[in-house]
């Protein structure tokens, strides 16, 4: 198994976690727990793979990825009750996610030698886009587009940070490192600590 593969496989099974915790706050039957979890954990891969035209999309290519996501939503099935609060929970698992998903993006796009602004690109959309269509399909505002949220903003400065690191070293781990820990630095600092980016404020009206 590659690093590459590696990272996807992690990205998979924790972004499957956090989506059967979104299916349990809807209250989904166990099908639904199922699709939520896939969708949100092969959701941004596969965009990023049908960008790039890659061979073959990645979870068609090793479905092991789907049975990874469909584990994840047995686990939370039967254990979401435990959690005291699962929309924490499920906060804090994405932030993981995120964390290893933006690094897989990369890695995907530097593999095949693609420019720093499309390997930015990749790793932004690989690391959010599975958790935009998990929230829109559970009626829930996307973390994505919360007012101020550093989560598309820490994708992309992990994102910047692979970019900037490569200039320093070719090994692609402390790379995709480098990637993973500004990328979770950025949003545990959000959850835990209210960082957050200014918002557009619209100036009263003259009267």
């Amino acid at each position: 198994m590659t690093l590459v593969q590696g990272l996807d496989y992690a990205a998979v099974f924790i972004f499957g976690l956090s989506g059967a915790l979104a299916a349990s706050r809807a209250q989904l039957d166990i099908v639904g727990f199922f699709f939520v979890a896939c969708l949100t954990a092969v959701g941004g891969g596969t965009i990023r793979d049908v960008i790039l035209n890659r061979e073959a999309v990645f979870w068609v290519s090793d479905p092991g990825m789907i049975l990874s996501a469909c584990l994840a939503a047995l686990m939370v099935f039967f254990t979401a009750h435990l959690f005291e609060s699962r929309l924490r929970a499920l906060e804090w698992c994405d932030a993981a996610a995120l964390a290893v998903a933006v690094p897989a993006g990369v890695g995907v796009a530097m593999n095949m030698e693609q420019s720093a602004a499309i390997v930015a690109i990749m790793g932004v959309t690989t690391g959010t886009l599975g958790g935009l269509m998990r929230d829109v399909v559970c009626n829930e505002v996307p973390l994505v587009l919360k007012k101020g949220e550093l989560y598309a903003t820490a994708a992309l400065a992990g994102a910047l940070a692979a970019l900037g690191v490569q200039y320093l070293t070719d090994d692609r781990m402390i790379i995709l490192l480098a990637c993973g820990l500004t990328t979770f630095a950025l949003r545990a600092g959000s959850l835990a600590f209210g960082w957050h980016l200014p918002v557009y404020k619209s100036r009263p009206k003259r009267s």
